[in-house]
């Protein structure tokens, strides 16, 4: 299975107040995200967040508010999702020069990201595994 890293960007104003519950460790919301893997919309979105609903209310039609936003910013594999451009879809990103081979249509490589690297300084070890720390 795929991973994926989403950016969220949530208008607390928009969220129904009512629908809040206490829990142990404070007070909750339920939401959802709905991504789209292969395309952006028009604002660079992967997706959005909508609050919850009750399944008697999703039965009679209710919606949940739109809460905000999901930006995909990394995945495992590589493959972002192309943005849309007007009149369609398109194949190629627009910063995008030439066609990058080895990826399934309607993907651009994602720029690889890498976690800081710290230096370190080798101490000197002092018997077995690890640290020995007195």
């Amino acid at each position: 299975m795929a991973k994926i890293a989403l950016a969220l960007k949530i208008n607390v104003s928009a969220m129904d107040q009512a629908r809040l519950f206490s829990g142990q460790k404070g007070q909750y919301l339920d939401a959802t995200v709905f991504v789209d893997l292969d395309q952006l919309d028009q604002y660079g979105n992967s997706g959005m967040i909508t609050q919850d609903v009750s399944k008697e209310e999703k039965a009679q039609g209710v919606k949940g508010n739109i809460l905000g936003n999901a930006k995909i910013f990394w995945t495992d594999t590589g493959r972002m999702p192309m943005q849309q451009q007007q009149g369609g879809y398109s194949n190629q990103a627009p910063q995008q020069q030439a066609p990058q081979q080895g990826y399934q249509q309607g993907y651009q490589q994602a720029p690889q990201q890498q976690a800081p690297q710290q230096q370190y300084q080798q101490q000197p070890q002092q018997g077995g595994y690890g640290n020995n720390r007195g």
